[in-house]
C-alpha cells in the first residue's frame, strides 16, 4: 500500500519549501528514518527523514524546484506497485487539510500516516527537522535519534550507526548499551533558577509620539554627517573656577559650551540656519536650544540671543529652565524657535556620542565628559584635561569644510575662554 507525504510547514511563516537536496532516488529502498530529502524554508534549511519504510516510488520535484506547502511531496510503498491513482488522488486533495492513500484516509497535511508501533509516529519524524548549515557540518544522526539521545543521555559519538552511510537512527538509541567507563570526578551540579517571565505595557505619551515622530523625519529625512574633536579644557577650568568665586550664579561648562557656541555661530552663519525645502534660511540672531531630559522624554528649552548674553545671565536662565522642564512648567513659548541645539550627556559619564538633529536646526552639538588623562604639550607627556564635543550637520546646508571651520572656532573659545568674554 503506497503512503503519502505531502510538503510540511516548518516554520509559522512558510508557504512553499525548496528541494535543496534529494538523498533517495526513485527506486531506491528507504528505511523509517533515513535521510531523504533537504528542504529549504524561508528561515533555514532543515532535514526531512523518510517517515516510512518502503521503495522511493514518486519524487515531487527536482533539487532546486519548489513544492507548495500541503501539495505531494512523496509516495513511498512496494517496488512495481502502480501509483497512478494515489498521484491522481494525492493531487486533487493537496489543498485540503487531509491527504489520502490509495486505500484509506491519511492524517493531516502536517502529518504523516501513523508507522508501525515500533516507530515514532511520522507527525513526530516531520516536526523535528534540523537546521543544516552544510552538508559538512550535519551530524550523522537524525532528528528523532538526537531528541531520544538527548532525553536518554546518551552521547552520540559512542552511538554506531546503522542508518545510510553510517547515520545514527531511531532504532540505534533504543537499543544502545553504553560501555562500562572509568569513574569520573563529581562535580556540583549548577543551581536550578526558577524564574518567570513578565513584561508591562505603557501607552506612549503624546510627548514622546512628537519626540518619535520629529526624530524620525530628522533622521531619515536629513542626510547626516559627523565631525569629531577632542578639546583641551585645563584653560576653561581654571577660568570657571574663577569666575565662580565672584558671579551669583553657580557657572557650569555646559555655560561656556552655549556662549562659546553662540560667538562662532556669528563667525559661521551657515551652522545657524535651516533648510527649507525650496530655501535655505541664514538666520542673524542665534538662539540656542539646550536639551533637558525629563520623565517623559525631552524638552528644549531656547536660551534667546546667547551671544549678547553674558556667562551669568546664560547661568541663570539655563538653570530656571531646567528646572521649569522637569517640573513641566515650561511654555510652548520657551522650546520654541531654536537656531542651534547643544545635548550635553558628559554630567553622565558620556566620553563622546552623535546627536540626532533638532528640526529646524541644521546642526546639533553632542557634548562629552571631560576626561583627565595624559596628554603631550611642549613635546612633554603631561596630565590635562579634554572634552570630546561631536558635531551632527545637514549635509544639504552644511558641508564638511564649514562644520570643520565652526568647530576649530568652538576649540579656541574653549582653549582661551578670555576670546568670548572680550
Amino acid at each position: 500500500m503506497a503512503e503519502v507525504v505531502y510538503m510540511p510547514r516548518l516554520s509559522d511563516t512558510m508557504t512553499e519549501g525548496v528541494v535543496a537536496a534529494w538523498h533517495k532516488k526513485v527506486g531506491d529502498q528507504v528505511k523509517n528514518g533515513d535521510l531523504l530529502v533537504e528542504i529549504e524554508t524561508d528561515k533555514a534549511t532543515m532535514d526531512f527523514e523518510a517517515p516510512f519504510s518502503g521503495t522511493l516510488l514518486y519524487a515531487g520535484t527536482e533539487a532546486g524546484s519548489a513544492i507548495p506547502v500541503g501539495e505531494l511531496m512523496v509516495i513511498i510503498g512496494k517496488a512495481g506497485e502502480d501509483i497512478s491513482s494515489v498521484v491522481s488522488a494525492a493531487g486533487a486533495k493537496s489543498a485540503a487539510p487531509a491527504a489520502e492513500t490509495s486505500s484509506a484516509p491519511a492524517p493531516k497535511a502536517e502529518e504523516a500516516a501513523p508507522a508501525p508501533k515500533a516507530e515514532a509516529p511520522a507527525a513526530q519524524v516531520m516536526a523535528a527537522p534540523v537546521v543544516a548549515a552544510s552538508a559538512d557540518e550535519r551530524m550523522k544522526a537524525s532528528p528523532l535519534a538526537k531528541a531520544l539521545a538527548k532525553d536518554k543521555g546518551i552521547d552520540l559519538a559512542q552511538v554506531a550507526g546503522s542508518g545510510e552511510n553510517g547515520r545514527i537512527v531511531k532504532r540505534d538509541i533504543e537499543t544502545f548499551v553504553p560501555a562500562p567507563v572509568a569513574a569520573e570526578p563529581a562535580y556540583a551540579a549548577a543551581p536550578m533558577v526558577a524564574g518567570q517571565e513578565s513584561f508591562e505595557e505603557v501607552r506612549v505619551s503624546q510627548m514622546r509620539k512628537v519626540i518619535a515622530k520629529r526624530l524620525s523625519e530628522s533622521k531619515f529625512g536629513a542626510p547626516h554627517f559627523y565631525l569629531t574633536m577632542e578639546i583641551d579644557m585645563d584653560k576653561a577650568m581654571e577660568v570657571r573656577k574663577a569666575l565662580n568665586e565672584t558671579s551669583t550664579v553657580k557657572i557650569s561648562f555646559n555655560d561656556m559650551v552655549i556662549k562659546a557656541c553662540a560667538v562662532a555661530l556669528h563667525q559661521h552663519p551657515a551652522v545657524n540656519s535651516s533648510w527649507l525645502g525650496d530655501k535655505i534660511r541664514f538666520n542673524k540672531h542665534i538662539h540656542v536650544g539646550m536639551a533637558v531630559a525629563i520623565d517623559d522624554g525631552l524638552l528644549v528649552p531656547v536660551i534667546r540671543f546667547a551671544d549678547q548674553k553674558g556667562l551669568s545671565a546664560i547661568a541663570a536662565e539655563s538653570k530656571s529652565f531646567a528646572a521649569r522642564a522637569r517640573d513641566k512648567k515650561l511654555q510652548p513659548s520657551d522650546w520654541e524657535g531654536n537656531t542651534f541645539t547643544i545635548s550635553n550627556l558628559g554630567m553622565m559619564g558620556i566620553e563622546e556620542f552623535t546627536a540626532i538633529i533638532n528640526p529646524p536646526d541644521a546642526c546639533i552639538l553632542a557634548v562629552g565628559a571631560i576626561i583627565t588623562k595624559p596628554v603631550v604639550k611642549n613635546g612633554e607627556i603631561v596630565v590635562g584635561n579634554t572634552m570630546k564635543v561631536t558635531l551632527s550637520c545637514d549635509h544639504r546646508v552644511v558641508d564638511g569644510l564649514v562644520g570643520s571651520a565652526f568647530l576649530g572656532t568652538l576649540r579656541q573659545l574653549l582653549e582661551d575662554p578670555i576670546r568670548m568674554l572680550i
